[in-house]
């Protein structure tokens, strides 16, 4: 198969999954009206915006995209999935962290997070799996006490590279492909749903604010005054 090929075949594939779901596709992502909630993915190529999977509002798009194909055919093509959804009410928790995969890169992120505080927990394997930071300014005993120890046997148990966090308000999620097909973008939405339904359950547990969810996750409307 041609890089040409692929990049089209992948765009149908993203805008089939769209139309099955009742979701929003763009070819390259915009932004929001002027005075409407901020866009997800702005610029991001074949986005999704809407309920990506059951209880999941936000959008997605490609990411990691590289050049593929031979002298005269090369294409941009994804080597990962991104999502994100607006969550304020966890950010006024936790207001930035991030947790990448020290699979592949390790040296990268440690050179990377040099000025940022790293955090551990409880289980040896997800502290052998992911580098955790924080600002070094932050205190890391909020998230400590966020990733309760399921949270953490469910990360782990995940079987593929990832990488999540908050950042300017947002979740994000980053789900890099073994194979561009419709079941691994389906497993990328599947388990960033889960994420996001833990991590609600979990600041529910802690009596923590959260709004019911709904398109305000995906900038699609404001955030409802009372949740």
């Amino acid at each position: 198969m041609g890089a040409e090929e692929s990049t089209a075949e992948w765009a149908s594939l993203v805008e089939g999954l769209a139309s099955e779901r009742g979701l929003r596709y763009e070819a390259v992502g915009g932004l929001n009206p002027r005075g409407g909630p901020a866009a997800l993915c702005p610029g991001g190529s074949n986005r999704l915006t809407g309920e990506l999977a059951e209880g999941f509002w936000g959008a997605s798009c490609d990411a990691e995209e590289r050049e593929e194909g031979g002298l005269f055919s090369k294409q941009v093509l994804p080597a990962a999935v991104l999502a994100k959804a607006h969550m304020p009410d966890l950010a006024s928790v936790v207001p930035l962290f991030n947790v990448e995969s020290l699979e592949q890169r390790p040296e990268d992120l440690f050179d990377r997070y040099a000025n940022r505080r790293r955090v551990e927990f409880e289980s040896i394997e997800f502290n052998r799996r992911f580098l955790t930071t924080v600002p070094s300014d932050h205190d890391p005993v909020a998230l400590r006490e966020l990733f309760a120890p399921s949270f953490l046997e469910w990360v782990v148990g995940i079987d593929d590279e990832i990488d999540f966090g908050i950042t300017e308000g947002q979740l994000y999620f980053m789900w890099r492909l073994r194979e561009r097909t419709r079941a691994e973008y389906e497993s990328a939405l599947g388990n960033c749903a889960q994420l996001f339904r833990r991590l609600r359950s979990e600041m529910e547990e802690h009596g923590l604010h959260t709004y019911p969810a709904g398109p305000w996750h995906a900038g699609l409307e404001g955030f409802p005054s009372s949740g």
